[in-house]
């Protein structure tokens, strides 16, 4: 009988272990290559076709001592993959080519973690900077779920925004906390979504520096799932209007330590 358990136990927690993907940088192979070998297909959003640089590059980061991707975003040159021109879109993702553990099903309860690190100059402005996405993969595949928004105002805000399948369902801003901390320094998320009509979402960002926990949010029902889809999908990167060119300039944010994990 102990052994039976013994073994039983040790399946459970190796199927556990292997629903857990990590995407890090490795300071010296090509980012947007290492990026889509981990997250699957083509996982990279740059606007690399309207300006050929590369957009995302790793570097060494004293303060993690670990080698990090970083992001850099442009305010004159950079658009949306030459398809928009009002917005600029700088990001990476899972979508349909992804393996199936990257990919959060309906009734599926999934934690994202990741570390990343705005400048500290950085310019929130009134329209829109979404720095995180949860989407549809499928379907009613438009407007983001939820999305992690600094945004310009007396003082800047960081913002978690909630768009359910429906205006009725939509529970708008969801949570918002003064930017300020933020700015210059590393932090650490912690996600969990039960993806469902009635879902469970909480979301929590500590100081690397301190574990000083900046912003903190629980919702128990909401609504997390949309029409005719099969599958919902993280973003990382900067996706911003250009209709407020007074409030953006060149930007560079910093990401690291990349987890996707199923429960």
């Amino acid at each position: 009988m102990k052994v039976i358990l013994n073994v039983a136990l040790l399946c459970f927690f190796t199927a556990a272990a292997s629903a857990q993907v990590v995407l890090k940088a490795d300071g010296k192979s090509d980012a947007y290559a290492l990026i889509s070998k981990v997250l699957g297909g083509d996982a990279c959003e740059v606007p690399d076709c309207g300006h050929p640089v590369k957009h995302i590059t790793q570097q060494f980061d004293p303060q993690l001592k670990e080698n990090v991707f970083v992001f850099n975003i442009h305010a004159k040159l950079d658009n949306d993959r030459c398809k928009s021109f009002d917005r600029q879109r700088l990001e990476i993702k899972t979508y349909g080519p992804s393996a199936a553990k990257l990919k959060g099903e309906r009734n599926e309860t999934v934690v994202y973690k990741w570390k990343f690190k705005l400048d500290s100059n950085f310019k929130a402005q009134p329209t829109f900077t979404h720095i995180h996405q949860i989407k549809a993969g499928d379907g009613d595949a438009g407007a983001p779920i939820i999305t992690l928004t600094p945004r310009f105002g007396n003082p800047d805000k960081m913002e978690v925004i909630h768009t359910g399948a429906s205006k009725a369902s939509s529970q708008g801003k969801l949570t918002e906390v003064d930017l300020a901390p933020f700015k210059g320094t590393w932090v650490e998320v912690t996600e969990q979504l039960h993806y469902d009509t009635r879902g469970t979402y909480s979301i929590s960002i500590k100081r690397v520096s301190d574990g000083k926990e900046l912003l903190n949010y629980n919702n128990n029902n909401i609504d997390l799932w949309r029409d005719n889809t099969s599958f919902c999908r993280p973003k990382w990167g900067i996706y911003r209007s250009l209709k407020s060119p007074d409030y953006i300039r060149d930007e560079t944010l910093r990401f690291a330590d990349i987890s996707i994990q199923e429960l």
